[in-house]
């Protein structure tokens, strides 16, 4: 089973800006975020093997506020890196131009990453977990949730690019199988 976990709220969350490969810290927020969402996971009785983080901070010090509340080692996964947007980077998140560039999977922003890139890093890394079995928090970014989501989901492109979840927002995955 796959827990996923976006970070807590960053700088430029607050400031509507594209975190993807910048590395924008936890706010005050953010820590909050992290802590009440590690107790959440404690008090449900969520249990797994290891938490696996992205190396980019926001995600590596709401991990760690996670490991220490429910006691569930921790490892860093490169592959949960965020996606790079390239000249997307720190522009606004609900800007008309990125809104569109986002369902074109071949799109490389301009010196970033294409969807399909990143989709065959974490398909990989899911697919990994799947074989080794076991359970998993991931604790990572948005546009890695739209990956781990259209891993497990049927998606259309449109629903893909719109799809997203709150700072700190919890998402249980099974794989096929699984009870």
């Amino acid at each position: 089973m796959i827990y996923f976990v976006r970070h807590g709220e960053t700088v430029w969350n607050v400031e509507n800006k594209i975190c993807g490969a910048t590395d924008s810290p936890l706010t005050e927020l953010g820590h909050r975020q992290a802590v009440e969402t590690a107790e959440k996971i404690r008090d449900s009785g969520i249990r797994a093997d290891e938490i696996l983080y992205s190396p980019l901070s926001r995600a590596k010090d709401t991990a760690v506020h996670i490991s220490e509340i429910t006691g569930i080692p921790m490892r860093e996964e490169k592959r949960l890196f965020e996606q790079n947007f390239g000249k997307y980077e720190s522009t606004p998140r609900n800007g008309e131009e990125f809104r569109e560039a986002k369902k074109q999977f071949l799109n490389r922003y301009d010196g970033g990453e294409s969807m399909f890139q990143l989709a065959q890093r974490i398909y990989n890394l899911l697919d990994e977990l799947k074989e080794k079995g076991g359970d998993y928090i991931l604790v990572a970014h948005n546009g890695i949730t739209r990956v781990v989501h259209s891993y497990f989901y049927e998606m259309t492109n449109d629903e893909y690019a719109a799809f997203g979840i709150r700072n700190c927002e919890v998402r249980e995955y099974r794989f096929a199988g699984e009870e």
